[in-house]
């Protein structure tokens, strides 16, 4: 089966005027299956987001391959691009940077589906059931982002992340503003996602909190200054960690 997502020698380095260049992202490589859920764990500045941006395009990379459906996304642009965004869809780590403050929540959950040809009425229905599906009523169509609560909007932005039915979602950090019970919430909703959708839907967990990947992914990938350091299973990684960086990560839940 087609990997939903294969990233191979995937490097970024920035050159910076009158200092030395810096590797973000080292040669690194993984792919991800159909229905698979991948978790990237690190601290801040191990290249995470970095990985991210380059996956998503807002981002060149230096050297390597980013192939999503077994397309070469690496160097697409305008119409190649817009395309590939059908197939992968991003959940931010603060919510309400998925909505336009001036409109409301309807307004940006149905407007990737008004772009695609949907009807003002089938895309009215369709965004009501979005909503339903991530756990809002009707109402909150009608209702702004700062209206809602981190919560609420976070959920609003899941369910506009899915309005044209991705293969790809890349969570980046997505629960890592909300209050822990909110977290837990989220991450319950983004599982019963998984098993409803099955293998039509894989996800990309970016997170710094192993005990969130744990309960969530089902292969964890551990980077560190821009290389991956670990990967495997989150009970192997747990269990058995290997890598210096990884023990040191691992006792600091313990």
């Amino acid at each position: 089966m087609e990997p939903v997502l294969k990233v191979e020698n995937l490097t970024k380095v920035f050159t910076r005027k009158g200092q030395p260049d810096y590797t973000a992202v080292n040669h690194i490589s993984f792919e991800m299956s159909p229905g698979e859920c991948l978790g990237l764990i690190g601290e801040s500045g191990s290249g995470k987001t970095t990985v991210v941006n380059m996956i998503t395009r807002l981002l060149d990379s230096t050297e390597g391959r980013i192939l999503l459906g077994g397309e070469d996304i690496t160097r697409l642009s305008g119409k190649g691009l817009r395309k590939a965004y059908r197939e992968m869809q991003m959940v931010f780590q603060t919510p309400t940077d998925s909505f336009d403050p001036r409109c409301t929540l309807g307004d940006g959950i149905g407007e990737s589906l008004r772009n695609n040809g949907w009807s003002r009425k089938a895309a009215k229905d369709e965004v009501v059931r979005l909503l339903e599906v991530c756990g809002l009523s009707a109402d909150f169509a009608g209702r702004y982002p700062h209206q809602v609560s981190g919560g609420q909007c976070q959920r609003a932005a899941i369910a506009r992340a899915l309005a044209i039915r991705p293969k790809l979602l890349i969570c980046d950090e997505a629960t890592s503003s909300l209050d822990v019970t909110i977290q837990q919430e989220i991450i319950d909703l983004l599982n019963e996602l998984r098993w409803t959708k099955g293998s039509d839907l894989s996800i990309l967990f970016i997170c710094h909190d192993i005990a969130l990947v744990q309960q969530f992914c089902e292969y964890v990938l551990v980077m560190y200054k821009g290389d991956i350091v670990e990967q495997g299973t989150p009970g192997e990684i747990i269990q058995d960690p290997r890598d210096p960086y990884t023990k040191r990560l691992i006792a600091s839940i313990l």
